[in-house]
């Protein structure tokens, strides 16, 4: 996010790959935005789960966030938010990153983790 608050995005991936697993992905990055009415002035607990398809939670992070009263006439209140952490995976297939606030579920992020293939020099495997 540049400072006039404009957001570029650099890339969008669904697909993790890795070289073994169990494995980290290192680095992925999550932007939210998190938007609401004058009644959702006060704090929050936000959470970020990875989980995989059985819902069993490999990592979550947590923290409360504060939103203050906008100025008036304007009857919504947002925070963006970046997230940066490493993605444990303990198997191949479909997980989701899910978005928490005060314990309820507001969105799930889908991505699938794979094995990656090395390639010789050649190409051929």
């Amino acid at each position: 996010m540049d400072t006039q608050g404009k957001l570029s995005v650099i890339g969008i991936w669904r697909q993790v790959m890795l070289s073994q697993f169990p494995g980290i992905h290192p680095r992925a990055t999550l932007v939210v935005v998190l938007r609401g009415g004058r009644t959702e002035v006060g704090k929050h607990r936000v959470a970020f789960r990875l989980v995989d398809t059985d819902d069993t939670v490999l990592l979550e992070h947590s923290g409360e966030m504060q939103f203050t009263e906008p100025p008036a006439g304007i009857t919504e209140v947002e925070a963006p938010g970046i997230v940066v952490f490493d993605l444990p995976f303990q198997r191949p297939g479909a997980h989701a990153i899910v978005v928490q606030i005060d314990g309820n579920e507001a969105a799930r992020v889908p991505l699938n983790a794979a094995l990656a293939i090395a390639q010789s020099s050649s190409g051929l495997h």
